[in-house]
């Protein structure tokens, strides 16, 4: 019998939002937030997903990681979950699952057109605006450099082709022929054309129709439709509504997620102080984490922010400068005093939260192993488009309500929203 699907990511948010495709269609989809062989799912899990944390390794390292996870497992299928505005290491990555595995070939497509992510002509657009041209250009560990596809992949061990949006329109017939044309040629990566959301449903028919063996290559769009074995009969976690304490980590810079933490009352926001990270993250973890419990106490939801707008870590690198420490270590620290904030909520002798709201695939990833949780079990539900519920998995917040959301994601209300679902006071209604 064949194993669990698989689905590779490189950073926890894509993890959630991607394995959220599955759980919506009754799948028990298990998110591990390590590759520790430990994790290994249990035998009701119909899709584990697995967060390699990869996005921002040296391309060697990042290959490694992604081939170790595929490892010698007959998955009933195998899709690498690529960063819907193509950072991290796409063309490596790629390579490493087609290296892993007996594919014929790989099918990319990161299009995502509900959240405004398309391709066309092999150039993949963010609202219409090339992505190198979008934040991801200027992404300070990663720029995007090129938002032509085809370019990017050039650098692939594998030839690459192009599907164009003109043949994927013709239907999934026209799909499978493309694609059985390119795998008689030999392995090899298939760069596909998709602008709306059938062009998406029109690529995962037509590989399911090719008889070809296909791993997947895309953001949290294609993985809507790519065909799955039926579930096994656990089906995904319930998580019903009632009131809770909320806890909100907040990380990401991106301007949307700093637009919508405007919506909501200052009076609930813990801002971290970054000089005290900088310089005593354990007595900045501690001063946090008292505010944070008076906050919920008092209000039922707190928001702990490391980073309340976009000029805030260069205010951190300036205080580690004058500490003359280096840029590497002030990040280390400001993450670290996150994570410590959040442990002595869960172990300092006051009420825990009762549930989670996380946004930004670095600090989830910071959040989940600051309380021990081996990952997410998800509800099959979402609060918006690519912003999915779970619960956590083991550690000392196991079976704790979650949400996690991509900096990206979400309409302005959306943090509001998430307090709302998991039960906060009724001011974020």
């Amino acid at each position: 019998m064949l194993s669990s699907g698989l689905v590779i990511a490189d950073d926890l948010t894509g993890a959630t939002d991607t394995g959220h495709e599955f759980a919506a269609r009754g799948l028990r989809t298990l998110v591990s937030a390590s590759t520790a062989p430990s994790d290994t799912p249990s035998a009701d899990t119909d899709v584990r997903v697995v967060d390699t944390d990869s996005r921002y390794a040296d391309p060697s390292s990042a290959a490694a990681a992604v081939h170790d996870v595929v490892g010698t497992d007959d998955h009933s299928f195998v899709y690498k979950k690529v960063d819907s505005t193509l950072r991290g290491n796409l063309v490596g990555e790629t390579d490493a699952v087609l290296d892993a595995t007996a594919a014929d070939l790989a099918l990319v497509a990161p299009a995502s057109p509900r959240n405004g992510r398309t391709t066309v002509e092999g150039y993949h657009l963010v609202d219409g605006v090339p992505v190198a041209e979008t934040a991801a250009g200027n992404d300070p560990d990663k720029p995007v450099e090129t938002s032509h596809l085809p370019t990017r992949y050039a650098a692939s061990s594998y030839s690459v082709s192009r599907l164009p949006v003109n043949r994927v329109a013709t239907g999934p017939a026209a799909v499978a022929d493309a694609l059985r044309e390119q795998a008689r040629t030999g392995r090899g990566i298939v760069v596909a054309d998709a602008s709306h959301e059938r062009h998406l449903e029109a690529l995962a028919d037509g590989a399911a129709r090719s008889g070809l063996n296909v791993v997947y290559v895309g953001s949290a769009g294609l993985a809507r439709y790519v065909e799955t074995p039926p579930p096994r009969g656990a089906g995904p976690a319930s998580v019903p509504t009632r009131d809770r304490t909320v806890l909100c980590v907040v990380g990401s810079t991106n301007p949307t997620t700093l637009d919508q933490l405007d919506a909501l009352p200052a009076e609930s926001v813990v801002s971290l102080d970054l000089d005290a990270a900088v310089e005593d993250p354990a007595g900045a973890s501690a001063e946090a984490a008292a505010a944070c419990s008076s906050r919920l106490a008092d209000r039922g939801v707190a928001v702990l922010v490391s980073a309340p707008d976009e000029d805030a870590p260069r205010r951190a690198l300036d205080a580690g400068r004058r500490l003359g420490i280096d840029d590497q270590t002030v990040r280390a620290r400001v993450a670290e005093t996150l994570g410590s904030t959040v442990e002595r909520l869960w172990v300092g002798g006051a009420p825990a939260p009762e549930s989670v709201f996380v946004t930004g695939g670095a600090v989830a990833a910071d959040v989940f192993e600051s309380l021990d949780a081996a990952g997410v079990v998800l509800s099959g539900t979402a609060v918006e488009e690519g912003i999915p519920l779970g619960r956590l998995s083991g550690g000392v917040a196991d079976g704790t309500p979650v949400v996690t959301k991509a900096g990206a994601f979400g309409t302005p209300g959306a943090i509001r929203k998430c307090i709302a679902r998991l039960g906060g006071d009724d001011a974020y209604e």
